[in-house]
């Protein structure tokens, strides 16, 4: 299940145009959308934007080629949704606050239905790597971890717990919020959990978008929320792999590959780099490879002969 997801466009579920954007005949580029009862619904708007998601699972089409999510705004409101008719069209629920002691009033609600979950780390809780790790062990359990799709990183609610807002000048790594979504990635990825980046709150910044999603790949986030559908193109023209590596991935993958060999100039081993081979073939199926740079045409495949001192 850790795959490449690209963007996931979030979009209020009082959305007039709901329906549209549901049903793909609006934004119909979009592979995730997030239908959010949550931060994006004032108190006063709840009930109307309950109602308007409930008209809209009734009604949208049962074979939209976009994964279709709804980020719910506690226990309770899960409970709506899911006593609402076409709740089954949707592949599963964002969980909001997520931490090791309100798990469980969510999961235990799907537990006996298909869908899929992405809890969202943004608690206090984050800043404390034991609690992370209980909170995996708690994800680790027997039925649970099947039903975890991605865990999505709220950058805005932590930033928030330390009075701060992104700066418009530097990208969330250089934040205090680095090292944490460092520390994120080494407790849950090698365990099996993949991880999304926070949104870019920047509509004017094209130029630090893409540098933010490059360090987000280069993190091993599978994925970068979106909040508002011209974020969509630049974020996932990033997923597309480049010619060489799709290259050096189809090699590594070869039966014939020698345990070690060079390629483009760059160490190949195949046992340690299988996993990430796998993920650019994957990859590359899902949002092509980059156009915009050939593949080199004299790769060396040979074995690689390693010297004293290499």
């Amino acid at each position: 299940m850790a795959r490449s997801m690209g963007a996931s466009l979030y979009v209020p579920a009082n959305h007039k145009d709901l329906m549209a954007v549901a049903d793909g005949e609006r934004i119909a580029h979009a592979r995730s959308l997030i239908f959010c009862t949550e931060d994006s619904v004032a108190d006063r708007d709840l009930s109307w934007a309950l109602f308007n998601l409930s008209v809209v699972l009734a009604n949208m089409r049962g074979d939209s080629s976009a994964e279709r999510w709804v980020r719910v705004r506690n226990p309770e409101v899960m409970a709506r949704v899911l006593a609402m008719p076409g709740v089954d069209k949707l592949t599963g629920f964002v969980l909001p606050k997520s931490t090791r002691h309100n798990f469980d009033a969510y999961f235990r609600q799907i537990r006996d239905t298909a869908h899929l979950l992405m809890p969202t780390l943004e608690t206090a809780e984050v800043f404390n790597d034991d609690e992370m790790r209980e909170f995996r062990k708690v994800l680790e359990a027997p039925g649970v971890r099947s039903r975890i799709l991605a865990l999505r990183i709220g950058g805005n609610d932590l930033l928030a717990l330390l009075g701060l807002r992104r700066p418009r000048g530097m990208t969330i790594y250089r934040t205090p919020l680095g090292p944490v979504i460092a520390s994120l990635v080494t407790t849950f990825r090698p365990y099996g959990f993949v991880l999304t980046a926070p949104v870019f709150e920047h509509l004017d910044l094209p130029e630090l978008l893409d540098q933010e999603v490059l360090e987000d790949i280069a993190y091993g986030m599978v994925g970068k929320t979106a909040i508002h559908p011209t974020q969509i193109a630049p974020i996932e023209q990033h997923y597309r792999v480049k010619p060489h590596d799709l290259e050096a991935a189809r090699a590594i993958l070869d039966v014939n590959a020698p345990a070690v060999f060079k390629m483009h100039d760059s160490m190949c081993e195949v046992t340690t780099h299988r996993a990430w081979a796998q993920r650019m073939v994957d990859q590359s199926d899902v949002f092509g490879a980059h156009p915009h740079e050939a593949a080199t045409p004299a790769a060396t495949t040979g074995e690689l002969k390693l010297t004293q001192g290499d």
